[in-house]
């Protein structure tokens, strides 16, 4: 610890803080993922999806501490969580078991492409503005639907979509809590998010919008109903599916893959890991407990778990070593015994969090190159097709088809990456397959 400049209660300071600023994701991810499943099973699942989301959190962020040595701490991933509920089940309607199938092959080929070193490969071959935009439009697509869910959002024969009257009260508690939650992050409040959630939920309880919990401890119990059905869902796989399943595969891959460089590359700036070549070292670990992270997220039953950017916090307080990461697996582990009060919350509580996440998702925007609209038009593409058509897989491939295409047409064709072209014809050929 001398070495890294810290010490134990700098690095309990900052494991706590990290683990209040990324909270909100147990109730959250339960939430989100619960509208794929609940559709198709009768029992209340919404205890065993928080058992799954803490779990593969304490487990990937271990696993960073262990083998990474940073305080970066990692868990089911905004954005991709919507994307498996809302996109790959609601729209694609692939039966959610073989959902977390996708979930867990991407996991293992990850691992493969860490190990064999053409994850790098991969990762460079995308143009910077497209995978800064993805992050944009996924921020959109997710605040979007935290809108959405809360009602604040409304449809409307005439004109699509509306803003709501405000005449009940999850509407007006979702409203309130997202600009509290605005406030809180405004005034650098730690965990900013997560008491927007519980501040919302505990005032939808106190004016009888939602059931208070029904105790505060309870004993976890095992995931039965969710465990193992990434496996199962691979016996559910039809011909006729093929073609989207593994185009969901790669759409996971790749969302993973960004997620994590993205992350690394943030907060290794702001901690000072990278070395004089501006790399990342002990990446190997960092991307395996990544990968790791993801399968067992899976075989619990939740989607893609990744870094998460709000570890920035707990480094911003002196978190400096995998301790930290340690700690935070820890207190999500210590979380289990409180589900009463995590399963209570109702979905409009967690509008504030989508939102803000949203927020700073779309903070990426100004890096996009917009005085050169080769780079621009597909860039922005992404950014609006994904909420508009409420799927974070049809902005992909209206990104990856158009941005080969522009830069062909302007004569700038030798700048695409020949894998880019690959990939724009996958999505081609995916519209024709469905």
């Amino acid at each position: 610890m001398q070495q890294a400049h810290t010490s134990l209660p700098t690095e309990a300071l900052a494991a706590l803080t990290t683990f209040l600023t990324m909270a909100y994701i147990l109730p959250v991810n339960a939430q989100i993922l619960s509208n794929a499943i609940f559709r198709e099973q009768p029992q209340d699942l919404q205890a065993e999806l928080v058992i799954a989301t803490a779990v593969s959190a304490a487990v990937a962020s271990i696993l960073m501490g262990t083998w990474a040595n940073y305080p970066i701490a990692l868990a089911p991933g905004m954005g991709i969580n919507a994307f498996f509920a809302f996109a790959v089940v609601g729209q694609m309607g692939l039966p959610w078991p073989l959902a977390l199938s996708a979930v867990l092959l991407e996991g293992i080929v990850f691992v493969l492409l860490t190990l064999t070193g053409v994850r790098s490969l991969i990762v460079n071959m995308i143009p910077m503005s497209l995978k800064v935009a993805i992050a944009a439009g996924v921020g959109l697509f997710i605040a979007y639907i935290g809108l959405s869910n809360a009602g604040i959002i409304i449809a409307d024969t005439a004109t699509k979509t509306k803003l709501t009257t405000f005449q009940t009260w999850p509407p007006i508690l979702a409203a309130l809590g997202i600009l509290l939650t605005a406030f809180l992050c405004a005034k650098g409040v730690r965990g900013a998010i997560f008491w927007g959630v519980m501040i919302t939920a505990l005032a939808a309880w106190l004016v009888g919008a939602a059931p208070w919990p029904t105790g505060l401890i309870q004993w976890p119990q095992w995931p039965s109903h969710l465990f193992g059905q990434a496996l199962a869902g691979f016996g559910q796989l039809q011909p006729r599916q093929l073609g989207s399943f593994f185009l969901v595969t790669l759409v996971l891959l790749f969302t993973d893959m960004f997620d994590t460089v993205g992350t690394l590359s943030a907060v290794g700036v702001q901690a000072g890991f990278l070395n004089q070549q501006g790399h990342f070292p002990r990446a190997l670990g960092a991307f395996m407990a990544d990968a790791v992270g993801t399968i067992v997220g899976a075989l619990f039953g939740t989607s893609t778990v990744t870094t998460y950017i709000e570890s920035a916090a707990g480094i911003a307080v002196g978190g400096r070593t995998g301790l930290t990461a340690l700690m935070v697996g820890g207190l999500f582990l210590l979380s289990l015994f409180f589900l009463p009060i995590t399963t209570a919350i109702p979905s409009f509580a967690t509008a504030p969090a989508l939102v803000l996440v949203g927020v700073f998702m779309a903070r990426s925007l100004p890096d996009i190159p917009w005085s050169d609209l080769t780079e621009a038009i597909p860039a922005f593409l992404v950014v609006l097709v994904m909420p508009l058509s409420y799927s974070i897989s049809e902005g992909l491939a209206v990104g990856f088809i158009s941005y080969p295409i522009v830069k062909w047409a302007a004569g700038k064709g030798r700048e695409v990456h020949p894998a880019l072209w690959g990939l724009a014809l996958i999505f081609i050929a995916h519209y024709f397959w469905r």
